[in-house]
């Protein structure tokens, strides 16, 4: 077995001063040292990760990290730097390098920083037990979702099980006097087995990931999907070349969401590069599609008080029964478009520059369950895995691998692989003639089961 931990895990914050107040003397150094604006990103945390296969524990990593992100403008010029060093020097020697790499690109008016000073509260981000938790209880979660998948006999190899946990701090402080943090946790645990029949073999995965460690599934239910995932596309049929309906599993639901939300990007939109540009208050889907990113979702793995860059979060309807309603943007982008921000700057650490992505992105449920849509269809393709890229934002189109079971008179009839599908983003979205009710909102990027009426399906000819 491999571990490996920093020392004083818990006790690291206590030698550190408080980051508001760090974060505010960034801020005012990089005023001090020439900048006209600044901002000062700060991220700290605790990450453990535990990998377990074929019942022996593999890995145990526990570490606490930490570092700063550095805006800064400097007569309309922006430059970035970071460190995860936080010594007088090195703090020093960031600061002084944005300072120097702004002096040297070009100006923008549009470069500024945002002046948001509300807070939105958000329920439920921050479980101070999962820390609490014994370490064997992790290991033991995770031998025994394992040992339980491994249990079915159509099950013939593990390919790992896992439990992972982490906790973090955000600090956020502007010239514009915006200074804001958050705390926020999140756990997960998960398998993945291999079945085998002859020369086949098919893999299934399964995991649940929740901020509350009392939130996890039970192992039961995450074994018992990762099997069955696995066997249940055993024995493959092929079908002919043809035009049928697709629904599509909520697990292959980002095959589609996916495209549609790159074309939802305001960057994207006024360079050209999104299908949708142009179709604000417009219909550009089925009355059945409703489309929200919320920020602000109790317990929801993409809540968060403020974007990454200091900017409130909302909830936010995007496409609201087919129709156009909104587009994402952060600061600067916002200003290139003669809007103001919608709370969407991302962000992937301290090390990166705030880039447009959602929250919680969800489609909104239908009326009708899984069982009826299935039954409602004569002939067509239960998806259950795309490969490819999806829909292309810049130009709609869409094409990808498929695996799933085919459906005849209204029952699934035979597993299949190695199909393709295809259409174009306004033939598949206003295509969208049932919806089901059983969306997972514990997900941050998810849609209920749903069926478009008709797709081009390549198979054998």
């Amino acid at each position: 077995m491999l571990a490996e931990a920093e020392p004083d895990l818990k006790n690291l914050k206590m030698v550190i001063m408080d980051y508001k107040i760090l974060a505010e003397q960034l801020v005012k150094k990089c005023l001090d040292k020439g900048a006209d604006a600044a901002e000062v990103y700060i991220e700290s945390g605790r990450d453990l990760s535990i990998e377990v296969r074929n019942g022996e524990v593999e890995t145990v990593r526990e570490a606490a990290s930490h570092g700063a992100g550095f805006r800064v403008f400097v007569e309309g010029k922006t430059a970035f730097s970071h460190c995860n060093d936080f010594s007088d020097d090195a703090l020093e020697k960031a600061v002084s390098s944005a300072i120097a790499f702004a002096n040297n690109l070009t100006p923008d008016e549009n470069n500024i920083l945002p002046e948001d000073e509300s807070v939105t509260e958000v329920e439920g981000l921050y479980d101070p037990e999962i820390a609490e938790v014994d370490m064997e209880r992790k290991i033991e979660m995770a031998k025994e979702v394992e040992q339980l998948a491994m249990a079915d006999e159509r099950i013939t190899k593990s390919s790992g099980a896992g439990f992972s946990e982490g906790d973090s701090e955000i600090v956020i402080a502007n010239s514009n006097g915006l200074l804001k943090s958050y705390k926020s946790t999140a756990c997960s645990f998960g398998v993945g087995v291999v079945a085998e029949k002859e020369e086949q073999k098919s893999t299934g995965y399964e995991y649940c990931r929740r901020r509350f460690f009392s939130d996890l599934l039970p192992p039961e239910q995450i074994a018992e999907k990762a099997a069955r995932d696995a066997y249940e596309l055993l024995d493959p049929r092929m079908v002919k070349t043809q035009k049928a309906a697709v629904i599509f599993d909520p697990d292959a639901a980002r095959s589609i969401l996916g495209g549609i939300l790159a074309a939802l990007n305001g960057e994207r939109v006024i360079q050209g590069a999104s299908f949708l540009a142009g179709n604000m208050d417009n219909k550009i889907a089925s009355g059945l599609l409703t489309l929200t990113d919320d920020g602000t979702r109790p317990k929801g793995l993409g809540s968060k008080p403020f974007d990454g860059e200091g900017v409130h979060t909302r909830k936010r309807i995007l496409i609201d029964k087919g129709i156009l309603k909104g587009f994402m943007y952060n600061t600067i982008i916002a200003r290139r478009a003669g809007v103001k921000s919608t709370g969407n700057a991302s962000r992937r650490g301290f090390r990166s520059l705030p880039g447009i992505g959602p929250h919680n992105l969800y489609m909104a449920a239908g009326k009708d369950s899984r069982e009826k849509i299935i039954k409602a269809t004569q002939n067509g393709l239960l998806l259950k895995g795309a490969t490819g890229y999806g829909i292309n934002p810049v130009n709609g189109n869409f094409s990808g691998g498929a695996s799933g079971f085919w459906i005849k008179n209204g029952k699934i009839v035979h597993p299949v692989k190695g199909l393709t599908v295809a259409g174009t983003a306004d033939d598949m979205l206003n295509g969208i003639d049932m919806v089901g009710d059983d969306l997972d909102l514990t997900r941050s990027f998810t849609a209920p089961t749903f069926r478009i009426r008709e797709m081009q399906i390549g198979g054998e000819r």
